[in-house]
């Protein structure tokens, strides 16, 4: 953070959440500063300062990256509230973006619960009956979720992909079983048999049919699809053995969250069993140290810990340990009709959370070239710039005459990071060109954009049947108020 030795700051909100991403309670982290517990309490409340000589303590004792954690949940905060207020909704509203910063930097529970009105708001917009009916039937205080999937999504950002007590618990669970990794699937076979008496069976396609995987809780089968290759099995053993092991565990961090509806509730507890089984095959100091030591190439790591692409990708976002952090990744998951199905973020790239993507970024060009990784360094409007890769992945195989599922995974980081990477090597990363990209077509500003699919929500569109420009659109200068 800024500022000099002396300066006292009111950083409250910043303050808790870095405790909180370090998994400490106030007495916890008052101990390992050697100030009283309400002393923090105070702090947090922003009722006393914070001087830079304790946040460099905080950063010495805890070994943070203070300028990551105090901008990194702002600047994801302040770029969400940009594409709500760019809502024509808004356009009467003179909102300067300066109070959009102070928003996100001071009251990040009130951006939060903008962000849940709005979507709200845009499912009510486009015809859907069943949030006012919903709405309408609550009587007992509860709080609507209007969408499950974005509300899961925001705790997992809001733990900055990182969940201490998961990777611990692999961990532990690889040290039990202390096998390679290719002897995962069979280890883990034989410890749901023993210890759970679960069995489980490779079934045929024409049995599993659509299923892929299935528990038999009568019969206490663990049914897996032919169809699934190898990581994907040793993935789903490691899954139920987190359901099996780690359920406690599940519970406790779900109720971190405060009150949730069932829809919510349920689809975060698979997604930490999801993140507990990627922490098994990809113990968190090993995988770590691989990736550190092998420049994260990707293709490596997913030989070494028998995984795929898209496993090791999502992986590397989670690497957040404090004392052994890995590279700040994004990544991405989208298929060809540019439906996006997965995205993650340890650093600042800004996703939008109510359109698509930027058809831009090279992440859509893998499908023309489905065995090449293609590498981009990509910049922003407000001239943050990014590096990239992208590859095409298929999964799982689907029979004759189905159609083969396709996605696109991009993984990228802050282009001050890239120089870190095996795929920028040879690079010139300050001299390189960044391609102009925007967050999405609707937010976007940049005029003479070919790839251009609809007009800036934020101008005026113009039309003239004299003239046909580069883009299909053409759109004032000046913002709409």
């Amino acid at each position: 953070m800024p500022g000099s030795s002396g300066k006292k700051l009111f950083v409250g909100p910043r303050f808790r959440r870095i405790r909180q991403q370090l998994g400490l309670s106030q007495t916890q982290i008052a101990e390992g500063l050697g100030i009283s517990p309400s002393y923090i309490n105070l702090i947090e409340r922003n009722q006393r300062p914070v001087t830079a000589q304790l946040l460099l303590r905080l950063a010495e004792t805890y070994d943070l990256d203070l300028r990551d954690l105090a901008t990194a949940d702002e600047d994801r905060f302040f770029a969400e509230l940009n594409e709500i207020f760019s809502d024509p909704l808004f356009r009467q509203i003179d909102l300067p973006k300066q109070e959009l910063r102070d928003l996100a930097e001071l009251c990040p529970g009130v951006t939060h619960s903008l962000q849940r009105l709005y979507a709200a708001y845009t499912e009510a917009r486009r015809g859907e009956t069943l949030v006012a009916a919903q709405m309408a039937d609550r009587d007992d205080g509860s709080r609507f979720e209007a969408n499950p999937i974005e509300r899961v999504r925001d705790l997992i950002e809001a733990n900055r992909n990182y969940f201490p007590e998961l990777e611990q618990a692999a961990e532990n669970l690889r040290d039990e079983l202390n096998v390679p990794s290719e002897g995962l699937f069979a280890a883990l076979s034989a410890r749901l048999r023993e210890k759970h008496s679960i069995v489980t069976r490779i079934m045929p396609v024409d049995v599993m049919r659509e299923t892929l995987r299935r528990f038999d809780r009568h019969r206490r089968q663990l049914l897996i699809s032919e169809l699934v290759d190898g990581p994907g099995r040793a993935f789903q053993l490691a899954f139920q053995a987190g359901l099996a092991e780690c359920s406690t565990t599940f519970e406790t961090i779900v109720n971190r969250a405060g009150p949730l509806d069932d829809t919510p509730r349920r689809l975060y507890r698979i997604t930490l069993a999801n993140y507990f089984a990627a922490a098994t095959m990809m113990p968190y100091q090993a995988f770590h140290g691989a990736a550190e030591s092998l420049s994260y190439d990707v293709h490596v790591l997913a030989q070494r810990f028998n995984a795929g692409f898209e496993q090791v990708c999502h992986r590397l976002t989670t690497l957040q340990r404090p004392n052994a952090r890995g590279v700040p990744f994004f990544m991405l998951r989208v298929d060809n009709a540019g439906n996006v199905s997965k995205r993650f973020s340890s650093g600042t790239f800004p996703f939008s959370k109510f359109g698509g993507t930027c058809p831009l970024w090279n992440v859509h060009s893998t499908f023309d070239t489905p065995d090449r990784l293609l590498k981009q360094v990509i910049e922003m409007p407000d001239g943050a710039r990014y590096f990239s890769i992208a590859q095409m992945v298929r999964r799982p195989v689907a029979p004759h005459p189905q159609p083969q599922p396709r996605f696109a995974i991009g993984l990228g980081c802050e282009i001050r990071h890239a120089s870190r990477l095996v795929y920028a090597t040879g690079m010139d990363l300050e001299k390189t060109e960044g391609t102009p990209i925007g967050v999405n077509c609707r937010l976007c500003e940049r005029e003479n954009c070919s790839q251009r699919a609809e007009p800036p929500i934020t101008r005026t569109l113009i039309l003239d049947e004299n003239t046909r420009r580069v883009s299909s659109f053409a759109f004032s200068n000046a913002r709409e108020l």
